[in-house]
């Protein structure tokens, strides 16, 4: 934990934290810390700053601690890149969770498939937004507050011929990966001015070629890492990788 998060709900009046859970526990049992210490700190979706540790208060996981939160005028930037997923097991949907707010994407579509399980979308970890503590645990190593913000949609049709076209005009590039595309990422031209991207990342075993052509006739565009097929969770890491190192050299030249 590098950043101590904060629901804006959970700060009382003179700015006053109450904490008795896992992140008490860190404070008392990782960190060490005694009253008078401080701690990085931030508000979920909100600025960064510390919080001084006023008091500490029984032992174990009962530990209760009081923090003062002061906010710095520092906020971290909306990432640039949306993400589409075709729907992967639980198991896996909670790593690639933590890993991609740690990463950075503004939005995570979760979206169904020809290859998706129909039982993955009746997991409980997409109930209640029970994902939520994995954004949390991922911005919390990234020193971020910004929630990405997570929607899903049951019927990819729709998805694709309706809500994307309604969308669209946000995005200055949208890609698909797909290990038999011809073009790589390095080989795109990428527009002159800045914008969003969104890309989408095909479920375990890929997208189908039906799946591939709509995405296409949104305009989407099929990107490959090479002639290597990777899992979903690999592809999604080291994709989002190459697009923040792409687009901040395009940005910087």
């Amino acid at each position: 934990m590098n950043l101590l998060l904060f629901e804006p709900s959970e700060i009382e009046n003179e700015n006053i934290v109450w904490l008795q859970d896992r992140r008490s526990e860190h404070i008392i049992n990782i960190l060490g810390c005694r009253p008078g210490d401080t701690v990085r700190a931030g508000v979920i979706n909100g600025p960064i700053g510390t919080a001084k540790v006023l008091t500490i208060r029984g032992k174990g996981k009962k530990a209760e601690v009081s923090l003062h939160f002061a906010a710095h005028d520092y906020q971290p930037e909306q990432p640039v890149i949306d993400l589409i997923l075709g729907l992967v097991r639980p198991i896996m949907l909670k790593r690639l969770l933590a890993q991609v707010a740690s990463l950075g994407v503004g939005r995570i579509f979760l979206i169904n498939a020809n290859r998706v399980e129909k039982s993955f979308f009746e997991t409980n970890l997409l109930k209640d937004e029970n994902y939520r503590p994995y954004l949390v645990h991922g911005l919390e190593q990234a020193k971020d507050t910004r929630m990405p913000q997570v929607s899903i949609h049951k019927r990819f049709r729709p998805f694709v011929a309706d809500y994307i076209p309604a969308v669209s005009k946000t995005y200055c590039r949208m890609l698909v990966a797909h290990p038999e595309a011809e073009t790589g990422l390095k080989q795109l031209e990428w527009p002159g001015q800045k914008g969003r991207i969104l890309l989408a990342i095909g479920p375990e075993g890929g997208w189908v070629d039906f799946e591939i052509n709509n995405f296409m006739e949104q305009s989407f565009v099929p990107v490959s890492m090479g002639e290597r097929i990777l899992r979903t969770d690999t592809a999604v890491v080291a994709l989002l990788a190459q697009l923040m190192i792409l687009t901040d050299y395009k940005e910087a030249t």
